[in-house]
């Protein structure tokens, strides 16, 4: 590990609004916040609103300045990246705004049922190879469902045809209801300042000259069934999606 990465593992080892608990850290139980995040870790009764592979925490960041009557928790694996974020929320002095570095394997082990409110998925890795680790996966939104409250948001940004179309694929075959769809965000009629909120990686594509599509949408409670369709693969991801962490 480079010195940088390691100053800024250091420095977040500092911020009292980071957890730190990957797998070697936690096991199989459950971890000490669940259930309790709004009361211990914000030191107050709002509602919680998650965002799943936050990456550098920009989304999470804005997303609780524009809304101080609710807590923001970005979730990653990936520390280096999630400092950025920690830092600006640092330096803002932000109380509504957290950040949790673990696996998102792991986070019904950390949430409680009805204890979050929405989920947003800000450009998550489309996994085109493998199903079962889209964040969009009846896998992962069976684990949504452990701790989402009846009637919560689910919202997908991406710029990924492949995970657009396989996501709406997936509302439609299991009867989810649909709030807001459009594969062109910066085009579209209903486009809020909540969805002009733009991270790093979404500033790239929108210079290639790649489309923002939005999703949002309410998961029911009954057994979820994945869609059985063939979806075309996102050609432009052929150089390895590392690259935009160049």
């Amino acid at each position: 590990m480079g010195k940088g990465k390691l100053k800024k593992f250091d420095e977040m080892k500092g911020f009292e609004h980071v957890v730190q608990a990957p797998f070697h850290k936690v096991g199989h139980d459950d971890f000490q916040l669940k259930g309790k995040w709004a009361l211990d870790f914000f030191k107050n009764n709002k509602p919680i609103i998650l965002e799943l592979g936050c990456g550098k925490g920009e989304y999470t960041v804005e997303l609780a300045a524009m809304n101080p009557n609710i807590n923001y928790i970005g979730v990653d694996i990936k520390g280096a990246r999630l400092w950025k974020g920690a830092k600006q929320a640092f330096q803002r002095n932000m109380k509504n705004v957290g950040f949790l570095r673990t696996n998102i394997e792991l986070i019904t082990q950390f949430f409680a049922p009805n204890e979050v409110y929405e989920i947003w998925l800000t450009f998550p890795d489309p996994q085109m190879r493998k199903a079962r680790k889209r964040l969009t996966s009846t896998t992962f939104l069976n684990k949504y469902r452990n701790f989402l409250k009846p009637g919560g948001i689910v919202h997908l940004k991406t710029d990924s045809q492949f995970q657009f179309k396989y996501t709406l694929e997936m509302v439609k075959v299991n009867g989810f209801e649909i709030l807001a769809q459009t594969d062109n965000l910066y085009e579209w009629e209903g486009l809020t300042d909540v969805l002009r909120i733009r991270t790093y990686y979404e500033k790239q594509w929108l210079d290639r000259g790649i489309t923002s599509k939005y999703l949002a949408f309410i998961p029911h409670q009954n057994e979820y069934l994945e869609p059985n369709i063939e979806i075309e693969r996102d050609e432009y991801r052929s150089f390895g999606r590392t690259a935009r962490d160049l």
